[in-house]
């Protein structure tokens, strides 16, 4: 069995698909699915599917990422802590946490209200990542530098 890494209610991680080489998160085992804030989204039609082009912003203070592009994935109800629910696009981004890469879902939202750009919820953490709501900021993060395409 594979050990499973302990983690902090908050950390920083990287997306290394969206070329966001740090960005701090909430880790949330209460919320299924995880959430991006976005500032702006496109949705762009093309042959092979619906494409998604959207901006991230990377800090509190208005730190933002290069324009995104991610391949939707699908578009679905999500209700939040407060019980509204909105429909929502899907991508899968690649994330860098704790030494660790992997996909998962994850919805584009407008989060500019909340402390955290990213929720990472339990579908993504399941199977991976334990986490202690006694710690915080637990892992040093790494810069993670995008692969050229």
């Amino acid at each position: 069995m594979t050990d499973v890494i302990t983690l902090g209610w908050r950390e920083r991680l990287a997306l290394p698909s969206l070329g966001v080489p740090v960005l701090k998160a909430k880790l949330d085992t209460g919320a299924r699915s995880s959430s991006l804030h976005v500032e702006w989204l496109e949705v762009d039609e093309r042959a092979d599917g619906t494409w998604l082009r959207f901006q991230v912003r990377t800090t509190r203070r208005g730190g933002v990422s290069a324009p995104c592009e991610a391949k939707a994935v699908g578009r679905r109800a999500v209700t939040d802590s407060g019980g509204h629910t909105t429909t929502r696009w899907f991508i899968e981004a690649e994330i860098e946490l704790a030494g660790n890469r992997f996909t998962a879902e994850v919805n584009l939202t407008d989060r500019r209200h909340m402390l955290f750009p990213l929720l990472l919820g339990r579908t993504a953490l399941l199977g991976r990542f334990r986490v202690d709501p006694s710690l915080s900021y637990s892992q040093t993060p790494r810069r993670v530098v995008p692969e050229s395409t």
